[in-house]
């Protein structure tokens, strides 16, 4: 009976679809309701902080309906958020699977970068279809002969370039955590703060000088909401300048950055 031999491909595909499963299941069914707090995180942020902006009579930003304009930057927002911390812990999380020589720490890196994004998509589309359900449009006008159709092409490379931004990130914030645990109190810190200063949550068109804008476009995220809700509504007047190259540009940089940190650390990593 002749041995079958399996190429290095078929072996890494093996590795990714059993870390997946793996991760799925716990995403999914970790603790009660785990998926249900998935779908209701995004809408309890949404729900408050639309609520609170049309509280100050702000009901549209850019030419968008604020609901929309949340929507349409939040989506983008979480995915890039969520693939960001998921790669952040997936060394620690997955440890065991490293006795396995096949299984590496990027293997770990995409497998839970894809789980997000596999998750994401029918979170999105359930929170639109809500969104339009209700009544809330994407702009005071959608039913005016005038309005003009999204651009789905730009909405996708937007969302594609933020979740590669959050992989590249996190597998360089995952190394730099490995050497300095204590960087994990830091993250988490900063995950409130960057809701308000990625213009995710907050207008920083309306609330940021003009002479200051380009500051925050200095941030990858940025761009790549503004992008996003520019997607939703040709005609949006936001921040000025945001660019899709620099968005690329800073999410391959990134993931090139922590391929180059997994490799000459990948000892270190690997060690319990």
């Amino acid at each position: 009976m002749k041995a079958t031999t399996r190429t290095a491909s078929q072996i890494t595909l093996s590795v990714w679809w059993a870390i997946f499963l793996r991760e799925a299941l716990d995403r999914l069914f970790e603790a009660r309701a785990a998926w249900l707090w998935l779908l209701a995180e995004p809408i309890i942020y949404i729900s408050l902080h639309a609520f609170g902006l049309e509280t100050f009579r702000i009901h549209q930003v850019g030419g968008i309906a604020i609901n929309m304009w949340i929507i349409s930057g939040f989506i983008g927002f979480i995915l890039w958020r969520r693939t960001w911390v998921q790669v952040l812990h997936g060394i620690d999380s997955n440890r065991a699977f490293f006795a396995y020589r096949q299984v590496k720490p990027f293997d770990v890196a995409v497998v839970r970068a894809l789980l997000e994004l596999f998750l994401m998509v029918p979170i999105s589309l359930v929170i639109c279809t809500i969104a339009m359900a209700t009544g809330h449009a994407i702009t005071p006008d959608f039913l005016s002969p005038v309005w003009m159709p999204g651009d789905p092409l730009l909405i996708a490379a937007s969302i594609v370039g933020l979740w590669l931004f959050g992989l590249g990130f996190g597998m360089i914030t995952s190394v730099a955590m490995r050497f300095v645990p204590e960087l994990d109190h830091v993250f988490k810190l900063m995950y409130l703060p960057l809701y308000y200063i990625s213009g995710a949550l907050l207008p920083l068109v309306l609330f940021v000088p003009v002479p200051y804008q380009y500051i925050f476009l200095a941030n990858p995220v940025v761009n790549g909401l503004e992008l996003m809700r520019e997607g939703f509504l040709p005609s949006y007047r936001g921040l000025q300048g945001a660019s899709l190259a620099f968005l690329y540009a800073s999410a391959l940089g990134s993931i090139l950055i922590g391929l180059a940190l997994y490799k000459r650390f990948a000892r270190k990593l690997v060690m319990r």
